[in-house]
């Protein structure tokens, strides 16, 4: 009787393994919303996305590596800048740091502090915390090693934004440093003993350890900085960092393999992008911006992708996803269960002109929906006069393409081209077998849908067009430089009527003190061509008029 039980249960536990795998088998249809991911109850769904969220919040990967020794860290830059120990260290590292205490240096990785209340413009709520837990900035992680927390970073860091003072989880931070953080570590760590560390910064032997634990790490992560603030290298320092790993189903670390890296193109070239919004998988059934990740579970890739950046053992992480597995599906439900910000809860309704936007809604049926999807709207129902406006303005529904689509339409192709520098390597990995991640290297990027395009600016995949009139000029004509700035203050910082940076002689002054907001497309991999001939331009000549360029403008606040 109990061989029988234990057998049932072992055919239920394969059938709900299949089900859960066939979910992101290669071009599995998106057929119907996928925004409760699992189907799950209400209440069942609510309490995974807010378990979800906190995992966003706090990196939940225990076995991950590259720890920073948190105590020393801030006895080090909370000491005064003429402190003898700090100086020496300084000497010792060869670098100097700017940073005068540890407020300062999470203000420089761009991590945002969390919200004091409840903000009724944040479309995605944050879980209940504890003080305790919003003493750090959001991303901002304390892990336990050898007893003693340890620093490291959680998607947080690269999928929240600050829009004029509401936090966002799932919108992209467009100033993240996670990863030069990492890049500056690895310039550092190998110059300082960790005896050294251990008794000028006043840690004890638990954080020394720690310390040599990550020192030993970085010596199998590559590292590579952005060519401007704002883009993320990550797909270049996965290739680089596996580089350094030996050619084997586990990518093992040798001694040899740090000692001797093989060359990879990623080095040099220039494929960096921005971290990607997260209400928009839910339409989708390929992932990243060029659509090159065919198959698995996303959340699942990035852990994958965040761990070999930091010289983690594969063999612990495939250990850590099989076990967690519950963890994995809360964070997958919060990215899926994600929705943009609108634009009518910054600004008002009054400031949309409903006519104008309906006029803007026939130029995007005839340019823009074979790609982007066509949207219903309220004002397209039966009983639209009896809608209040803001009703009248909410997407009804939005028809995507059921299975996603790569489109090479003449932007820049450094990112999609960097793929195929390390997408056999990734293939070839067990643990990739084991979540059934496939990687194909494609010609082009995913057209994505447009919900909330009004808060992704700056736009394209390389951040090269500053705002939405830039995007709807033909190449030749677009900004060739702009400067960038945080969106702080709505009526100063975003230009209304083009939606997105204010150019010209609208440009905050302050933003042109710091050279790192300037943006310059004539550099390698940031180009703006593109997105112009066969969809603006028709036989030499542009399709839309200035106002009619308006009101697609117009339409596109709606989304």
């Amino acid at each position: 009787m109990e061989k029988h039980v234990f057998k049932c249960i072992l055919l239920i536990c394969l059938i709900f393994a299949q089900t859960a795998k066939a979910q992101w088998a290669r071009d599995t249809e998106v057929t119907e919303s996928r925004e409760n991911i699992y189907r799950s109850s209400p209440s069942q769904w609510n309490q995974k996305v807010l378990s979800g969220r906190k995992h966003a919040l706090f990196y939940p990967v225990k076995v991950t590596s590259l720890l920073i020794p948190f105590e020393p860290m801030k006895t080090f830059f909370n000491s005064a800048e003429n402190d003898p120990v700090r100086q020496l260290l300084f000497r010792l590292a060869q670098v100097v740091t700017p940073f005068k205490s540890m407020n300062e240096v999470f203000n420089w990785l761009g991590v945002l502090p969390f919200p004091q209340n409840d903000d009724p413009r944040n479309p995605n709520p944050f879980p209940a915390l504890s003080n305790p837990e919003k003493t750090l900035p959001m991303g901002a992680t304390l892990l336990e090693a050898h007893g003693r927390p340890g620093l490291t970073f959680s998607c947080a860091a690269c999928h929240s934004g600050d829009l004029f003072g509401v936090k966002v989880i799932g919108l992209t931070n467009r100033f993240p440093r996670a990863n030069d953080f990492f890049h500056q570590g690895r310039r550092v760590a190998p110059y300082i003993n960790s005896y050294i560390f251990r008794d000028m910064l006043k840690g004890t032997e638990e954080d020394r350890l720690m310390f040599l634990d990550s020192k030993e790490s970085i010596r199998y992560v590559g590292t590579k900085q952005p060519v401007v603030l704002g883009l993320d290298t990550s797909l270049a320092q996965v290739a680089i960092s596996l580089s350094r790993r030996a050619l084997d189903p586990y990518a093992t670390k040798t001694p040899d393999s740090a000692k001797n890296p093989r060359p990879n193109k990623l080095e040099k070239m220039i494929a960096d992008s921005k971290p990607a919004v997260w209400w928009n998988l839910k339409y989708k059934n390929r992932w990243l911006s060029d659509g090159s990740i065919v198959s698995g579970n996303p959340v699942h890739t990035n852990f994958l992708w965040n761990e070999i950046g930091r010289g983690t053992d594969l063999k612990a992480l495939e250990k850590w996803l099989l076990n967690n597995d519950e963890t994995i599906r809360e964070l997958t439900a919060a990215v899926f269960a994600s929705r943009p910000p609108r634009y009518e809860k910054f600004f008002g309704v009054k400031s949309l002109d409903m006519e104008k936007a309906k006029l803007g809604q026939k130029h995007f049926t005839l340019a823009c929906a074979r790609c982007h999807g066509n949207y219903v709207k309220g004002w397209d129902q039966p009983n639209a006069a009896n809608l209040s406006d803001e009703a009248q303005i909410q997407n009804v529904s939005l028809t995507y393409h059921k299975k996603t689509p790569v489109k090479d339409v003449g932007t820049d192709p450094g990112r999609y081209l960097g793929m195929k520098e390390f997408a056999g390597a990734l293939n070839s990995l067990q643990i990739s077998k084991s979540i059934g991640a496939v990687v194909e290297p494609q010609t082009g990027y995913v057209p994505p849908p447009l919900d909330g395009i009004w808060a992704r600016w700056p736009y394209f995949h390389n951040n090269s067009v500053p705002n939405l009139c830039a995007l709807l000029t033909v190449s030749r004509n677009r900004p060739v430089t702009y400067w960038a700035g945080k969106a702080n203050h709505k009526d100063r910082d975003f230009d209304q009527d083009c939606v997105g940076y204010p150019l010209a002689e609208k440009t905050p002054s302050e933003w042109k003190a710091n050279k790192e907001m300037f943006y310059d497309t004539r550099k390698e991999g940031l180009r703006n061509t593109g997105h112009d001939v066969g969809i603006f331009i028709k036989d030499g000549t542009e399709i839309f008029t200035q106002d009619e360029k308006m009101e697609l403008i117009e339409f596109l606040k709606t989304l």
